[in-house]
C-alpha cells in the first residue's frame, strides 16, 4: 500500500530488545499506508555499541539523528518501554525533533528502589536457570552486538544511572512541547499507570491512556490498538502542520 500520510514514524524498541523484534508493529503500519521503520539501539540485536556509548543520553542522540535522517517531515515516533524514554528524552534535549510522541509500557518514574529492584532482574545466571527458552531466544536476538549477557550487564547498570539521576524531569517536560500519547496495558506488571497519567499531566501537550487488558510484553499487545494510536497522531501531526 501507498504512503497515506506526509510523516513517517520511527518505532523504537524496548531493554532487551531490536529493531526485528519490532518488525510485526512496522508491517502492521505500512499495511494501514504509513511510511515506518524500526530503529535499532546500541547494545542491542545486530549494533554493537561505539564508544562505551550505553547510556539514555546517548540513545537519546541516537533517536534524535534518526529522526532527522528521515527526510523534511518530522515524524511521528513509536517508543516502546524503554524506547519510549530514549523518545522523550530526545524531544527534551532536542526540540522539534518529532511531529507526536506515542508510548508503551514505558516507566518514566525513576526512583533508586525502582531502579534497584529492576536491575536485580537482570542476572544472566538465574534467567538462564529459570527461564533457558528465554535466554535461548536473546541469545539468538543479540549475537551481533556482543552477547545478551553483556547486554543484561549493561541494561542493569542503565538502570541504576536513571534511578540516581533521571534524565527526564518535570522541568524538562515544559521542552516537550509536541503531543505525547502515553499507552499503559492494564494488566502491565512493569509500570504503574498514575505514575503514568501524573508524568503525562506535566506534558504541554500530553496525555495518558490505560488499554484494558493488555499486557506489557509488545508480542501480546494487540496491534490494532497501536496502529490506530499511531494514525490518530499522525492525522494530529498533519492538522497542526498546515497553515
Amino acid at each position: 500500500m501507498s504512503n497515506t500520510f506526509a510523516a513517517p514514524v520511527l518505532v523504537v524498541h524496548g531493554a532487551l530488545g531490536s529493531a526485528t523484534q519490532m518488525a510485526p508493529v512496522v508491517d502492521a503500519l505500512r499495511a494501514a499506508g504509513v511510511t515506518a521503520s524500526a530503529l535499532e539501539l546500541p547494545g542491542h540485536g545486530n549494533t554493537p555499541v561505539h564508544d562505551g556509548a550505553f547510556t539514555m543520553a546517548a540513545f537519546a542522540d541516537h533517536v534524535a539523528r534518526a529522526a532527522w535522517a528521515l527526510g523534511d517531515a518530522r515524524p511521528v515516533c513509536f517508543g516502546y518501554s524503554m524506547g519510549g524514554y530514549a523518545a522523550l528524552l530526545a524531544e527534551q534535549d532536542h526540540p522539534g525533533t518529532f511531529a507526536a510522541i506515542v508510548t508503551l509500557g514505558t516507566m518514566l518514574t525513576w526512583t533508586p528502589e525502582i531502579a534497584t529492584q529492576g536491575a536485580a532482574r537482570l542476572d544472566p545466571d538465574t534467567v538462564r536457570a529459570k527461564v533457558p527458552a528465554f535466554a535461548d531466544q536473546l541469545a539468538a536476538r543479540h549475537a551481533g552486538a556482543g552477547g545478551w549477557e553483556l547486554l543484561m550487564g549493561r541494561t542493569a547498570r542503565l538502570l541504576r544511572a536513571l534511578g540516581d539521576a533521571p534524565p527526564l524531569s518535570a522541568a524538562g517536560a515544559a521542552h516537550i512541547a509536541c503531543p505525547v500519547t502515553c499507552l499503559v496495558g492494564s494488566r502491565d506488571d512493569s509500570v504503574v499507570f498514575g505514575d503514568t497519567a501524573a508524568f503525562a499531566a506535566a506534558l504541554p501537550r500530553g496525555h495518558a491512556e490505560l488499554l484494558d487488558g493488555v499486557p506489557h510484553p509488545i508480542e501480546k499487545v494487540p496491534l490494532d490498538r497501536i496502529v490506530a494510536t499511531l494514525v490518530a497522531a499522525l492525522v494530529a501531526a498533519t492538522s497542526d502542520a498546515r497553515p
